[in-house]
């Protein structure tokens, strides 16, 4: 089996039979990470669910907020279409990103990429480059070791 062309990158994940409601999922760890945001790679064929939303949960998946309440999944190739997916050749216009402040530091996050439509049973939808972005939180006693070594470097100099 091979996994269809990504947007600049050799394979995507491709699905299809979507309904409304179905979605993709990333689960992770976000502890000591803050300024957290995400950014994907999306496309869909002629007959794939145009319209998304990016939910997320901080806790395990026992309550969800909406980060991003709908968003439109172009078509790659085909008539029609502003453009087309290449293993070779990055297109932006595929690329979409939300930042995510509530997923600071937080153990169990997951971020679903949902579909408010269905699509035809051959309709498929591309998901690709997903990534999670974040700034490193340095742990408590570096930031006080950081602030020793500042006063013992005053006291060398004096």
């Amino acid at each position: 089996y091979t996994s269809p062309a990504g947007n600049g990158s050799q394979y995507s994940f491709s699905s299809n039979n979507w309904s409304i409601g179905d979605y993709y999922e990333a689960r992770l760890s976000t502890l000591g990470y803050s300024d957290i945001s995400i950014s994907w790679d999306q496309a869909r064929s002629s007959t794939g669910p145009a319209s998304f939303e990016l939910i997320m949960s901080t806790d395990g998946g026992a309550n969800f907020t909406t980060l991003l309440a709908s968003y439109t999944v172009l078509q790659s190739g085909g008539g029609g279409a502003p453009g087309t997916w290449s293993s070779t050749t990055y297109n932006p216009i595929y690329s979409l990103n939300q930042a995510a402040a509530a997923a600071d530091n937080q153990a169990n996050v997951i971020f679903r990429f949902r579909s408010l439509a269905g699509g035809a049973a051959t309709g498929s939808n591309r998901i690709d480059n997903v990534f999670i972005n974040g700034t490193a939180v340095p742990a408590p006693g570096a930031i006080a070791l950081l602030g020793v070594a500042g006063l013992a470097g005053l006291r060398r100099r004096r």
